[in-house]
């Protein structure tokens, strides 16, 4: 029993946090308190609606450098109209921000689909334009709290059930995220094309299409999580979570989400974005220098990294699971 639990990737995530916490809280006991804990979960929220959509990507064996300057972008459009059309509904901005968000993952699902350019090349490549467009779009000009209707800005914060909107939007896609992993043909092709590419063809499915698919999902989330930045901060401008891709997919391999494709989970990813909550959140309050916190965080990852290989060593790949039913 007990060596079946120490296999459970999820159950160790678990652990490792309650242990992370319990050592913050000999330190500085307030961060155990029940609402401090839910700010930290309201915090990492952006970050578990990102690495959700990184993991459908790096599940294909593709990868996804363009999250954050997506984010950015459509953020940016969101703010824009906003600013310009301040009577336009909430839910139109979001919309179209998560529009925007699909179409330019389609742009990179398409590169690396019908081109067979590199993921890592081609998320590069518009990491940069999407950064690039935002600047041709504003000149280089912030668009601060003051531009931004009351409206666009309460939104994340407002309180439902004593919860911010933002917490409970984050539940809402992880609850969305795990029906679509585990209960439709497009989450077993996922893992399918992962696990084994050349095999998935034979089983009739259309590995790159399915891949153009991933990164349209992440795009979306991408784009929501866009709206969700500016008008939580009250602040967009060009370089808006400019090296957050990192922490993103930092989080997806902390929870266990293989670079090499076809093994991962959504609750592994929700873990490992809340691992990492956790540790920004609590090495501040802690005095650890932000050089150190940069430093451990590093470590974190390369340990994660580690620590799947292994795994993956030690029981093997497990090669398109379920495809049957696809």
């Amino acid at each position: 029993m007990m060596s079946k639990l120490l296999k459970n990737r999820e159950l160790l995530l678990v652990g490792a946090i309650l242990v992370l916490i319990a050592l913050i809280a000999w330190r500085f006991p307030p961060f155990v308190a029940p609402a401090n804990l839910a700010r930290v979960y309201n915090d990492t929220s952006i970050l578990i609606i990102l690495a959700l959509g990184q993991m459908a990507v790096i599940l294909t064996r593709c990868i996804d450098l363009s999250m954050a300057a997506n984010l950015a972008l459509s953020g940016m459009v969101a703010a824009m109209l906003n600013a310009a059309f301040p009577g336009l509904p909430i839910p139109v901005i979001i919309l179209t921000a998560m529009a925007l968000g699909a179409v330019l993952g389609m742009v990179n699902g398409a590169l690396v689909w019908k081109l067979d350019i590199p993921p890592i090349v081609v998320t590069l490549g518009t990491l940069t334009i999407y950064r690039g467009l935002i600047f041709l779009l504003t000149n280089g000009k912030w668009i601060n709290a003051h531009q931004m209707s009351d409206a666009f800005k309460s939104f994340p914060r407002a309180d439902l059930a004593g919860i911010p909107v933002l917490s409970w939007l984050s539940v809402v896609m992880v609850a969305a995220m795990f029906l679509v992993m585990t209960r439709t043909p497009l989450g077993r092709a996922f893992f399918a094309v992962g696990g084994n590419p050349h095999a998935a063809v034979y089983t009739g499915i259309d590995v790159g299409r399915t891949r153009f698919f991933a990164y349209c999902l992440s795009g979306t989330l991408a784009g929501l999580s866009g709206y969700l930045w500016v008008s939580r901060y009250a602040v967009a401008y060009v370089d808006i979570a400019a090296g957050f891709e990192l922490d993103i997919i930092a989080a997806c391999v902390i929870g266990g989400i293989s670079i090499a494709g076809g093994i991962g989970s959504v609750p592994g990813a929700v873990l490992g974005a809340l691992f990492l909550g956790v540790i920004k959140n609590a090495l501040p309050v802690i005095n650890i220098s932000p050089f150190a916190q940069m430093a451990i965080s590093g470590m974190v990852i390369i340990i994660a990294v580690a620590v799947n290989a292994r795994a993956e060593r030690r029981k093997g790949r497990v090669i398109l699971k379920k495809a049957e039913a696809v």
